[in-house]
């Protein structure tokens, strides 16, 4: 690795000209760790080590930083779209912007080749990095701008892994209009993963009563309970042969305290979420069939369904609800 390479790769894989020149290095020098592939230019006055297909590269050559969605997924947040736009944030006052794919593009809200471009200003109250707006403008920009689904998703994970705490939402939401103040019921830092997160939001919207990591007698915990009735476990999305034991234990477990239980793999949340409704649906026609068999304790208290209101107030529902 060059010295210039060792440098970038120190300051985080970008570094502005000014931070290598303080460093010791020349015009020259920087010239030639280009010409060998050491590091790229992202723009004007900026190297990076990076991979130029990397989100964060083309944040830097656009003119600006990661910020929403594509910020969450950067620092891996739970985000199910993958491929979704780049969002990037820029200065309000911003000039000279470049188009990823090194074409001149118009000063717009909206970008050819799947980027979108946020003009912000004083209201941008965490530094971040060279290369990502700080967490919680990154989370009130996803507030703003997605659907429920998705906003209560980046929430639980900033929650869950105590990189936010609900103080901080709640002075998140202060700075948006009151007409989203609503998640702050909605999100759970109790919640474990995406495709738990997913299930819980999407169910409450379909006007059923959840609740989250109900206990059991066995100490263990239910990711979700419906209607006090169904047993629901969200597996991750890698398979695991050494829980496939546990797990099945668990769902007996589950059964001989009364709920029905109902396992859904990630993918089926993620990909195919109407086969997920069917069979929670199923399994609570075969719970009013047949009754409670049994008593399931604290796992059996219901949570609050969705409000009428937000229903129609908003998009919330994800693709294939």
């Amino acid at each position: 690795m060059s010295i210039i390479a060792k440098w970038v790769s120190d300051l985080g894989g970008f570094a502005q000209k000014q931070q290598l020149v303080r460093l010791g290095a020349t015009d020259a020098s920087l010239t030639s760790a280009i010409r060998l592939g050491a590091v790229r230019r992202a723009r004007n006055g900026w190297y990076s080590t990076a991979d130029h297909r990397a989100p964060e590269f083309m944040a830097v050559r656009i003119g600006g930083r990661l910020t929403g969605l594509s910020a969450i997924r950067a620092a891996d947040g739970w985000v199910l779209e993958r491929n979704g736009p780049l969002h990037v944030s820029v200065p309000r006052n911003a000039a000279r912007l470049r188009s990823p794919r090194n074409r001149r593009v118009a000063l717009t809200a909206r970008y050819k080749h799947g980027v979108m471009v946020h003009w912000d200003d004083a209201n941008i109250r965490d530094a971040g990095s060279a290369t990502a707006v700080g967490l919680q403008d990154a989370l009130v920009r996803v507030i703003s701008d997605e659907d429920a689904v998705t906003a209560v998703a980046a929430l639980d994970w900033a929650l869950h892994t105590r990189r936010i705490e609900l103080s901080d939402l709640d002075r998140m939401l202060a700075r948006l209009p009151e007409r989203y103040r609503y998640l702050r019921d909605w999100v759970d830092p109790a919640c474990e993963s995406l495709p738990e997160s997913l299930s819980r939001t999407r169910l409450r919207l379909l006007g059923h009563h959840v609740s989250s990591q109900a206990a059991l007698r066995t100490a263990e915990r239910v990711d979700l309970v419906i209607d006090g009735a169904v047993g629901l476990e969200t597996d991750g999305e890698e398979f695991h042969w050494d829980r496939f034991l546990a797990d099945r234990l668990k769902d007996i477990q589950i059964l001989r305290e009364g709920l029905i239980p109902v396992r859904l793999p990630a993918k089926v949340v993620f990909h195919n979420w109407p086969l997920a409704v069917a069979a929670v649906r199923a399994a609570l026609a075969l719970r009013a069939t047949f009754g409670n068999s049994g008593s399931c304790g604290d796992a059996c208290s219901a949570g609050p369904a969705a409000p009428p209101c937000l229903r129609g107030e908003r998009p919330t529902l994800a693709r294939g609800s």
